[in-house]
């Protein structure tokens, strides 16, 4: 991975209002994958409520998340629903040696 997509990804990660979110949407990922869900992924309506973060800074943060690799976000009927860029996960992963660590 580029040293400067390093460093945006762990930029982004850096604002604590932004951290939280994306450990929101890490953990819906997972509940995602202990339950048959009708809508996989992290609404970003459950994330405002959650966290009780206004509609505007949750859209500005998710705006950086999506800017740096770490998320994706797609409509799925009257949902916006986000998930965890896997591959970019990876890379960032490789990147800092965790991979494979005790």
């Amino acid at each position: 991975m580029e040293i400067e997509k390093l460093a945006k990804a762990l930029k982004a990660l850096s604002n604590p209002n932004r951290l939280k979110i994306y450990l929101e949407i890490a953990a819906s990922r997972e509940r995602s994958f202990s339950a048959d869900c009708e809508i996989c992924g992290c609404p970003i309506s459950k994330i405002m409520e959650t966290l009780n973060i206004g509609a505007p800074t949750v859209s500005h943060h998710l705006k950086e998340l999506v800017n740096a690799g770490l998320i994706m976000t797609e409509r799925q009927g009257k949902f916006v629903i986000a998930r965890i860029n896997e591959t970019v996960v990876a890379d960032v992963n490789r990147a800092l040696n965790l991979e494979g660590a005790p």
